[in-house]
């Protein structure tokens, strides 16, 4: 999408009939500030491994009315045990498809600005943070008051469907209060012909809060999938993340967590498979400002034919944030000899009282290993196999929930059986 259409699109938007003034010039200012920033290219640091040229060079329309569904879809084919789901259907929230479980505040953007009495959320430090602010759908927020504890996980189900090219801009804001604990769940799907989705999602959590945050990225593999995460723990609070990618051409997972209140825990993970010509980018910032913290990163990829990966991981330790905790993991299996991986941890340390290690690995199934198997009678496929589970095993068992965790695995084996053959 070049700068004039977004331009023709931002200025459809804006003569649209619910536009809300409250948020106009925070529209008009993201606006601005973005195109003269424009799409990032190779030439930036965090992007120097990633093309974005299915982005710059297409021609998406914003997703309007005539994109949500023309009459009852079905959802079973998605079905996950003992869940509250919220419906996104092409950037449209179909209540007749949703339920949440008690306890849970769902609102709209402008219902969460009234409610807190104040603006919307609005980084600066990404072009495409700017982009989900000037075209943001009047989004959707979950708050948990304090001292409430969410038994029952909740989804928000992202459907994309249609031949259309089209953009939507997902905003989400998730609120816990002091004490409350919370298990939410991403899941995106879809078989779109050509799709672009630029998600922002803001965590606040209050102290000694628990948010378990899970997401399944399986979008087709024409989609462009864009995610923002910020989030933001005071103290003793809990964030915990494992996100699962299988789909998309192009992926690009951003989490930047401050941890600003002592005691706070964060633990951010990711499983990614790639095949064919397939691109998954992952760029995490665990930023610790206070001391007595703790925070882990533990990636894992697996890539067949000629796709590409990248894992940016960056620990900050600010000068007050003494009795830091810090760990990076980044482990990645090559099953060809054409895929590609780039590995980038990173520690950026300004205290002396610290505890940090990372460390990354890249290479092909071990040799020893399949021949030990092979010589127990498996045949060559079938020792693959088994290595790649057990590649991946130590963060699927992370997963508590087991309707999500049999979900994933389920996924995770239909990805290998398909791809044991290459």
């Amino acid at each position: 999408m070049n700068i004039a259409r977004f331009q023709t699109e931002f200025d459809k938007m804006m003569n649209r009939n619910y536009f809300s003034e409250k948020v106009h010039p925070m529209r008009q200012e993201a606006f601005i500030k973005f195109l003269k920033v424009g799409i990032p290219t190779k030439k930036w640091e965090d992007w120097r491994h990633t093309n974005l040229s299915s982005i710059s060079k297409g021609s998406f329309r914003l997703s309007d009315g005539q994109d949500a569904p023309k009459s009852d879809i079905d959802i079973s084919q998605h079905n996950i045990n003992d869940l509250g789901t919220v419906v996104i259907y092409n950037g449209h929230y179909l209540e007749a498809l949703s339920s949440i479980p008690a306890g849970v505040q769902l609102l709209s953007g402008l219902e969460y600005l009234e409610k807190k009495d104040s603006g919307f959320n609005s980084p600066e430090h990404s072009p495409f943070d700017l982009l989900n602010t000037a075209f943001m759908d009047s989004g959707m927020s979950i708050v948990v008051d304090q001292n409430v504890i969410i038994e029952k996980p909740i989804r928000m189900l992202f459907i994309s469907s249609g031949l259309e090219s089209l953009m939507v801009t997902p905003r989400v804001h998730i609120d816990l209060g002091e004490s409350s604990s919370l298990t939410f769940i991403e899941q995106h799907v879809g078989e779109s012909t050509s799709f672009f989705q630029n998600e922002s999602v803001f965590i606040t959590l209050g102290q000694n809060a628990q948010l378990d945050h899970i997401r399944i990225q399986s979008n087709s593999v024409t989609t462009a999938n864009i995610v923002n995460i910020q989030v933001e723990q005071n103290e003793d609070s809990q964030y915990t993340f494992f996100q699962f990618a299988d789909g998309s051409q192009l992926g690009r997972l951003n989490i930047r967590a401050e941890l600003k209140g002592e005691g706070a825990n964060c633990a951010i993970n990711g499983l990614a498979l790639s095949n064919n010509s397939q691109h998954l980018d992952n760029h995490i910032i665990t930023d610790h400002q206070v001391p007595n913290c703790t925070s882990s990163q533990n990636f894992k990829t697996v890539l067949q034919d000629h796709s590409s990966g990248v894992f940016n991981g960056r620990t900050i330790v600010r000068k007050d944030a003494q009795k830091t905790d810090s760990t990076q993991s980044n482990k990645n299996l090559l099953l060809s000899k054409s895929a590609l991986m780039n590995s980038n941890p990173q520690l950026e340390i300004y205290a002396d009282d610290v505890k940090c290690a990372h460390g990354s690995t890249t290479g092909a199934l071990d040799t020893d290993a399949l021949f030990y198997l092979r010589s127990r009678g498996l045949n060559i496929l079938s020792a693959k196999a088994l290595l790649v589970r057990g590649f991946a095993t130590e963060l699927l068992d992370k997963i508590k929930h087991d309707g999500i965790r049999d979900f994933i695995t389920e996924r995770f084996d239909i990805w290998l059986t398909e791809n044991s053959t290459k």
